[in-house]
């Protein structure tokens, strides 16, 4: 998926819920981001061309709650909890996703293996 400033993004997404785990006084998710509107593109392993500033999953703990609602490795966060995750700096996306008053969180995500399957059912069944 391309991405240009300022211009609509269609993407086919998901919906994962995620319910925060409580350690102590600490809440956790399971997993890490990377990427930002602040952040150089090129160091992002998941962008492919290169220029998407999008947040995405860098790490997931294993049995935590992000790998049991599902959250993969490059996922690219959409949304958190309806907030618009597209042009966000690492800070603010970090600072949506821990917020202490939710104890869930609910992300829109997409990832490559969910366009493929559109794109090929697309392939398969075309529309007259």
């Amino acid at each position: 998926m391309s991405f240009i400033p300022g211009q609509p993004v269609t993407a086919v997404v998901q919906r994962i819920e995620i319910q925060k785990l409580r350690q102590g006084g600490n809440l956790i998710l399971g997993f890490s981001i990377g990427g930002g509107i602040d952040q150089d593109p090129g160091q992002n392993p998941f962008s492919e061309d290169k220029s998407d500033k999008g947040i995405y999953v860098t790490r997931i703990s294993p049995g935590g709650p992000a790998e049991v609602a599902g959250l993969r490795m490059g996922d690219k966060i959409m949304q958190v909890n309806g907030w618009d995750m597209t042009m966000v700096t690492h800070d603010q996306a970090r600072k949506k996703l821990t917020r202490e008053k939710e104890d869930v969180v609910r992300l829109l995500i997409t990832r490559k293996s969910l366009e493929e399957v559109v794109s090929q059912s697309k392939g398969r069944n075309p529309r007259p």
